[in-house]
């Protein structure tokens, strides 16, 4: 792709086809629809999605058919109540396939509170909070550390919405507490909908930032879910997610960065929406195309 810097690539998620949660959102969608889909439109990767083969000799030919690279997968860590020895012995095999996939980073959400304290289907105001994240930044570190040496993978922090890592204040208390080996992935859509500009994630912690998701937000739907109370997926059912350039958010800012910055790695295009009312092939193909105008523009070149 002539329009971005070298060393970095575009891969669309396939929640724009089956959503990871909401299991009736694209429902049974076969994975081979979003893989052609994907690389008709031109990205050069995907994330994982949860009907794709978690087996490294069977997943490689899949991607390899239609010319697309695993950008990342998420892993639902648990750092926030479980020690270090609990956490390195679940990811191995997740970590294990990223590597055999080629992947350089691992996306880390943090799930652990979530069953007993604030479900993604719980009011957005009884989202999870942490009083003191010191203990668990050094332990993110640490766990950081021990999965780049033993893996070869940086990991990607997901601030989230609902998340123990929501805000601005919360999300700078981890990082500033955690050693280098800790990397950001830096989400739009997240930042927006947690009430702050993304581009503050840049002027603080840029150099941090190993991951990128492009998402969008509708901000008249996310204003109606916030007064209402609304669950996180009550939200997502209703739209306040999109793709670049079917929102409100301005991408210059982080085309700039990753123009400017020396950042190597992976642009996601994401939206987490329903395939029935956003159609994913016409989206992704705008989304493509948002992307690659925002980063002709802020060169000087036409689209």
């Amino acid at each position: 792709m002539d329009f971005l810097p070298d060393g970095v690539r575009l891969a669309v998620s396939p929640l724009s086809w089956t959503n990871d949660v909401l299991e009736d959102l694209g429902g049974t969608t076969p994975v081979e629809t979003c893989l052609t889909q994907a690389s008709e439109a031109g990205y050069q990767g995907v994330e994982l999605g949860r009907l794709f083969p978690r087996e490294a000799a069977v997943l490689k030919p899949l991607l390899d058919a239609p010319g697309l690279a695993l950008a990342s997968g998420w892993y639902s860590g648990e750092l926030a109540v479980r020690d270090l020895t609990e956490e390195r012995r679940a990811v191995k095999p997740h970590a294990a396939l990223l590597a055999a996939m080629g992947c350089e980073v691992m996306v880390y959400g943090e799930v652990a509170m979530m069953a007993g304290a604030a479900p993604l289907d719980a009011p957005m105001s009884q989202r999870l909070t942490m009083a003191d994240s010191s203990a668990y930044a050094a332990r993110l570190g640490e766990f950081a550390a021990w999965l780049l040496g033993e893996y070869g993978l940086r990991l990607a922090y997901h601030h989230h919405l609902m998340m123990v890592a929501e805000t601005l204040p919360e999300i700078a208390a981890i990082f500033d507490a955690a050693g280098p080996e800790l990397g950001l992935l830096l989400d739009t859509g997240h930042a927006a909908a947690a009430g702050f500009d993304y581009a503050a994630l840049i002027e603080r912690f840029g150099g941090r930032i190993a991951h990128i998701h492009l998402k969008d937000i509708r901000p008249e739907i996310m204003q109606r879910v916030r007064a209402e109370d609304a669950s996180f997926n009550a939200g997502v059912r209703a739209g306040m997610f999109t793709v670049p350039g079917d929102g409100a958010l301005d991408f210059a800012p982080i085309a700039r960065f990753v123009r400017d910055s020396g950042y190597r790695g992976w642009l996601v295009v994401e939206a987490e929406q329903d395939p029935a009312n956003a159609p994913p092939r016409p989206a992704v193909r705008r989304a493509m195309r948002h992307v690659e105008t925002t980063f002709r523009q802020i060169t000087g070149e036409s689209s």
